[in-house]
């Protein structure tokens, strides 16, 4: 008889071999596993997408504006007009949604007369409301500014922006909108002109300036040379009058109210009034003249009918 096998090699089975992960079929063909970097912070990457939209009827100029604006942002998408409604927000949502943008700019025109503008974060909010004053597009001023298509904007702010916390949330929402993303596939990666913000009279005007730099031999700007850089006006102009500022997207509760705001259909009311002010004036004028005539009539004059014979 043979000698017994021992129980530890009894118990010992074959080890069987574990087959490699299969590769991921792509439609370009097999795809290798790719080794992940790890990194010690995540990266932040900017993917700020802006909706530029405008209501029915809107006037030529108001529409020249829209476009201006829509030249130097880049990272824009353009859009068909919107009915201007009360239903206006939840559909220019929907459409920021559907465009896969993250803010919304949004030009409505009333009574073919006032522009308001509307700044919007989609879908959580914040959103701004502005009456746009003193307009001037691009081919309305001639100015001799030119600065490259797509390049990226400088955006400078008054020193108002850090007094008080309403205009430190419109420095943000301005921040985010008009800064173009530095990785932007259409952005230049330079910088060759100026976005200006600045506060007077409680109104932010707007000024686009390009950054002129000689390009002579002689006249070679170092860096940091800043004595010899000019700045030369580009358009468009345009003032901005903070109505509400809103806690939701096109809506919500109301975090500020401007108390220095007047409607244009009051300043128009208002300069009827006058007008019509002016008319009574007139027609009391006329009254009282008529009176006056009936209480002290003229002396019949003695010569008066001598030729008739």
């Amino acid at each position: 008889m043979g000698k017994k096998r021992k129980h530890e090699e009894a118990s010992e089975a074959p080890k069987k071999e574990i087959a490699p992960a299969r590769p991921q079929r792509t439609l370009v063909g097999w795809k290798e596993g790719e080794v992940e970097k790890q990194r010690d912070s995540p990266v932040f990457r900017n993917k700020e997408k802006v909706l530029v939209t405008c209501s029915r009827r809107i006037t030529y100029r108001y529409r020249h504006l829209m476009l201006n604006v829509v030249s130097f942002l880049p990272h824009c998408k353009k859009d068909s007009k919107v009915e201007s409604k009360e239903s206006k927000g939840a559909t220019l949502n929907e459409l920021v949604e559907l465009r896969n943008c993250s803010s919304c700019l949004f030009f409505e025109c009333r009574k073919q007369k006032d522009l308001y503008l509307w700044m919007a974060k989609s879908p959580g909010g914040p959103s701004v409301k502005f009456l746009v004053n003193a307009v001037h597009t691009m081919e309305e001023l001639k100015l001799t500014g030119n600065h490259l298509k797509g390049s990226r904007p400088i955006l400078t702010f008054s020193t108002n922006f850090d007094k008080e916390p309403h205009w430190k949330l419109l420095k943000e929402i301005i921040m985010q909108i008009f800064g173009t993303p530095k990785d932007h596939r259409k952005a230049k990666p330079f910088h060759d002109h100026v976005l200006v913000f600045s506060i007077v009279d409680d109104h932010i005007w707007f000024r686009n300036y390009q950054i002129s730099v000689p390009h002579n031999e002689t006249d070679k700007v170092d860096r940091g040379g800043l004595d010899k850089m000019t700045l030369v006006e580009v358009g468009p102009r345009f003032c901005l009058n903070p109505i509400k500022i809103f806690g939701g997207s096109f809506g919500g509760p109301t975090l500020y109210e401007n108390p220095f705001y007047v409607s244009p259909n009051q300043i128009r009311a208002l300069e009827k009034r006058k007008k019509a002010g002016k008319y009574a004036k007139k027609v009391k004028a006329k009254t009282r003249r008529k009176m006056h005539e009936m209480s002290n009539p003229l002396e019949p004059d003695e010569f008066a009918d001598m030729w008739k014979e």
